[in-house]
């Protein structure tokens, strides 16, 4: 029986060494990436308000569409009973003629 490997070792590369840094450079680089999050954050915050103030004028403008409508609703639902009150009476008029009783 001969000896054949069955198998292929990889190696993994090794971690290159972790070099010491300076404390006070990495807290400078760190407090550098909060104010810039906080910066892009201040923005966002600031665009976000503005799109409010946006859609706030929109739905006043479409609050004040709607009481036009409502109003116009309520005319025109006016109009409509005084056309069927109309109608009624000619609708009786018409029976009371058919009938030989014409109401006045």
């Amino acid at each position: 029986m001969s000896q054949r490997p069955s198998a292929t070792i990889i190696a993994f590369p090794r971690p290159a060494p972790v070099r010491e840094e300076d404390p006070h450079a990495r807290l400078a680089r760190a407090l550098a990436a909060l104010d810039r999050a906080l910066a892009e954050q201040r923005a966002a915050v600031g665009d976000w308000r503005s799109a409010l103030a946006t859609l706030r004028g929109s739905v006043g403008g479409l609050a004040h569409s709607l009481g036009g409508y409502q109003v116009r609703l309520g005319e025109l639902a006016g109009a409509v009973r005084g056309v069927n009150q109309q109608a009624r009476a000619l609708e009786r008029w018409a029976d009371g003629v058919l009938t030989g009783h014409p109401v006045p």
